[in-house]
């Protein structure tokens, strides 16, 4: 086991609740949660692919940034004070690191994190009107053409850069036509049945399939191969009775592994973690426990295959399994917890 890193944000239809917020750790060999960023809520936390010393926390009032494993954690030269969403490190430049925002934006640091600039707006069109401000939800990079970026947003869809992020463009189209299906309309806060489809909540693409991305969102968890240009629905009904997509992954050490959380809806009492060793072609559940929220984060280690993490969202619940499957543990949040978005290990 290695460090795990939990985001805590705002609870979900329960504004006038008081709890805990920020970012807790868990250090390597210990038994309990530290509360070590309690300031601001914290959207997503991220463990830098190799250093991990350094760790992201993603904030209402911008990054902070931890160099010493996540035993303290301080606000970078951020500038504003922005809801940070997502990050991505270069794959190819361990000091080029990407944030994501809400209002849509973007950000970049050429210095590991420690200092950033905000890119060009992204002139994204909004698609939909709902209660909150657009977010960058998550950030893929192709592997094979390091400037070519994805973002899924939520809830307008997704957006691809192919200059570093420097100008982005609207692949959305498709997942609209998609939207005019029967089962795969969605109308719950907004005012358009495409809001289903425009909800996103992940993005990944594989080094065993780069040309291939595969977008998590409500409706389920859609692959496009020409670029955003049409998207395929992946038809997760094939094998989860759950198909609302909060987080998906590519495993660190094969390219050819994915995690899919699989829930019932943004706030349910019941999911699931699935996972593909094809490349998405088939899933089966992975996981051995019974969550009693929506599953929001896939932890993956970076190097170690048999550590693979859940956090949901409801009651501080995280499992994890060091065994590659054939055990977990429950390893709870304070019970005063708000609600999880996400985790990460390194």
């Amino acid at each position: 086991m290695s460090n795990l890193y939990a985001g805590i944000a705002g609870y979900v239809g329960r504004a006038g609740q008081v709890g805990l917020q920020g970012v807790f750790t868990r250090q390597e060999g210990a038994d309990r949660w530290e509360h070590v960023l309690p300031d601001f809520e914290c959207y997503t936390v991220n463990v830098h692919p190799t250093d991990p010393t350094v760790v992201f926390a993603g904030t209402a009032d911008g990054v902070y940034r931890s160099t010493d494993r996540g035993k303290s954690f301080k606000r970078a030269a951020f500038p504003g004070k922005t809801q940070i969403w997502s990050f991505l490190v270069d794959a190819g430049n361990p000091d080029l690191v990407y944030a994501g925002a809400s209002p849509i934006a973007m950000y970049r640091s050429d210095d590991r994190g420690e200092s950033w600039r905000e890119l060009p707006n992204p002139g994204m069109p909004d698609r939909a009107v709902m209660p909150f401000a657009c977010r960058v939800m998550r950030l893929a990079q192709h592997p094979t053409q390091p400037g070519t970026l994805y973002a899924a947003l939520e809830v307008n869809g997704v957006m691809k850069s192919t200059d570093g992020g420097e100008s982005w463009t609207d692949v959305s189209t498709d997942l609209i036509r998609l939207a005019q299906m029967p089962h795969l309309k969605s109308k719950i806060v907004s005012n358009t049945y495409n809001e289903g489809m425009l909800d996103g909540h992940a993005i990944a693409i594989s080094a065993a399939d780069p040309d291939a991305v595969i977008f998590a969102a409500r409706m389920g968890l859609f692959r496009t191969a020409d670029g955003g240009k049409s998207w395929q629905d992946m038809e997760l009904g094939r094998f989860s009775n759950t198909t609302y997509g909060r987080d998906i992954k590519v495993s660190p050490t094969d390219p050819n592994t994915l995690y899919a959380a699989l829930s019932v809806a943004a706030a349910s009492k019941d999911g699931a973690l699935y996972r593909s060793t094809d490349k998405g072609e088939t899933w089966s559940r992975f996981d051995k426990v019974q969550v009693h929220g929506t599953i929001m984060s896939v932890a993956l280690h970076q190097t170690d295959p048999n550590q693979v993490y859940l956090g949901a969202r409801y009651d501080g619940e995280v499992y994890g399994t060091v065994d590659g499957g054939d055990t977990w543990a429950a390893m709870p949040l304070p019970s005063d917890v708000k609600d999880i978005y996400s985790l990460a290990v390194g």
